[in-house]
């Protein structure tokens, strides 16, 4: 059944609009061989379909944006998007590529439609890659951030000048490598949810990011929470959620 179908059946009284939403929320996905891509999900989730890059050739990359690009999206997010990729994609559409954190956003467009903003705090500078994935995903789905970078715990006067912004944000995304100390620090500060998100930096005994996880995982801080190892997506997109749900910092 067709979107406008389903309309024309409210119109005569033959659905309900309880009844015409939830069919439109089960609308098939659109087959393009190699993928299904979701057109509903933004009206089921709130968010449309974001491309995971890592996987996928660069033309994969860019017929599934493009088939978005045609539907009318803004804001089409490709993760670990290799430069290859960005080079085709941009070729053929708007693309906003950031080779630091491989994060791409086709037809970007910035609207703050949050209840406050988000900080993203980095440890170091090494960080940065997994920081900045987060950030860029908070932005594209509609947040505003504030970046408060290389401030791990080796000098922790760098975290104490900017107390304010940290305090000050609705939701706080901590990225940290080596130990993974920094979120338990910054949980004993702040009264709104801090996501870790443990990073594959540090030294053998780290074990590519399982140490850092370990730690957060077992943080004596009330209210932080934690993501998969280098996962600035996930922390991006679940602040987002925590940032559009309504009340006031």
């Amino acid at each position: 059944m067709k979107t406008i179908d389903i309309l024309q059946a409210v119109q005569a009284g033959k659905l309900t609009p309880q009844e015409a939403e939830l069919k439109l929320k089960m609308q098939p996905y659109q087959d393009i061989g190699f993928a299904k891509i979701d057109h509903h999900r933004a009206l089921r989730q709130g968010v449309q379909e974001v491309i995971y890059g890592a996987s996928k050739t660069a033309e994969q990359i860019l017929k599934i944006a493009q088939a978005m690009d045609a539907h009318g999206d803004k804001n089409i997010l490709i993760t670990r998007m290799k430069p290859e990729a960005a080079e085709l994609v941009g070729k053929k559409l708007d693309l906003f590529y950031d080779p630091l954190s491989k994060i791409g956003i086709v037809n970007r467009e910035f609207i703050d439609t949050g209840d406050g903003y988000i900080a993203v705090i980095s440890g170091g500078t090494g960080d940065q890659p997994v920081s900045e994935e987060a950030a860029l995903t908070a932005e594209a789905l509609g947040n505003r951030v504030e970046r408060v970078y290389d401030v791990g715990v080796a000098g922790l006067h760098r975290l104490f000048a900017k107390l304010d912004v940290i305090m000050g944000a609705r939701v706080v995304i901590v990225v940290a490598g080596m130990e993974g100390a920094l979120p338990s620090v910054i949980g004993g500060l702040v009264d709104t949810p801090v996501i870790a998100v443990p990073t594959s930096v540090g030294y053998g005994a780290s074990l590519g990011g399982i140490s850092a996880l370990l730690t957060m995982l077992n943080s004596c801080a009330s209210g932080v929470s934690v993501v998969n190892i280098d996962n600035g997506f996930g922390a991006g997109f679940i602040a987002s959620r925590i940032n559009h749900m309504g009340g006031s910092k």
